[in-house]
């Protein structure tokens, strides 16, 4: 597998060796899953412009936009059942993807500075997810999912929202179901760290240095990063504004297991 530790500010730009700017290509191809993405003074802008395409709409059930790019790749041959992170059962592989494993740690720090402008039918969302070099090794840490119907401001004037953060098990029987969104007082607009330490001794999720929740179960095996933001058309009018999500740094260090 590829390096434990990064520290990316994208300064340089979009490193492809690193990242691949298409969300699980297997299961279209890397230029009908590509993301709509800039490098500018901010870091990394990916968007979901009115001219998108939806993604897999002969396949995903409801319609979708994603714009995603992901710090690891690889799958079967075409034809073939084996993927990262299949939707449905009975997905085949329609464009075969070398591997690329830009940065796939195996339990680590992992921060993600960011904010993101999302409404009443958009979403974003960061988190690490096996690499499924065998089905098994396919749960999920999430660091953050926020969905912009769920974003307000209270009574006295704060903004929140309900961040999401937790364990998804999927194909991972070793693990269970582990994953809440908690109201925070949090304006996703505005620069935030979301992270967790992730150990063999289970996962503590931090926003801005502060630990919001722990877990004792531990995913144990590689996995990689995942960063978009997410339309879903079927629910509801266009957002007013363009849903993005800018990445300003994303940081690895790597832990004792």
């Amino acid at each position: 597998m590829g390096p434990r530790e990064i520290h990316e500010t994208f300064a340089a730009g979009l490193d492809e060796s690193v990242w691949t700017p298409s969300y699980l290509p297997a299961w279209s191809s890397a230029s009908e899953a590509a993301a709509t993405w800039t490098v500018g003074d901010e870091g990394l802008r990916l968007s979901l412009p009115p001219e998108h395409p939806l993604w897999c709409p002969d396949l995903h059930e409801g319609a979708l936009r994603v714009s995603g790019v992901q710090s690891g790749n690889w799958s079967g041959p075409v034809g073939s059942m084996q993927g990262q992170q299949p939707f449905r059962d009975g997905l085949v592989v329609r464009e075969q993807q070398a591997p690329c494993w830009g940065f796939t740690p195996h339990h680590g720090r992992v921060e993600v500075e960011c904010r993101a402008t999302v409404g009443p039918r958009s979403m974003f969302s960061a988190w690490m997810v096996g690499v499924e070099d065998v089905p098994e090794r396919s749960g999920e840490i999430c660091l953050v999912e926020v969905f912009g119907d769920t974003i307000g401001v209270d009574d006295v004037g704060r903004a929140y929202a309900d961040v999401g953060s937790g364990i998804h098990p999927f194909r991972d029987r070793a693990l269970r179901e582990e994953f809440a969104a908690r109201r925070t007082s949090i304006d996703v607009a505005d620069w935030h760290r979301y992270a967790v330490e992730w150990s063999r001794h289970g996962v503590r999720f931090f926003i801005d240095d502060e630990l919001a929740h722990e877990t004792a179960q531990s995913p144990d095996y590689p996995m990689q990063l995942i960063l978009a933001v997410f339309d879903f058309p079927d629910r509801g009018p266009a957002d007013a504004v363009v849903p993005e999500l800018v990445v300003r740094r994303v940081r690895g260090t790597a832990l004792e297991r």
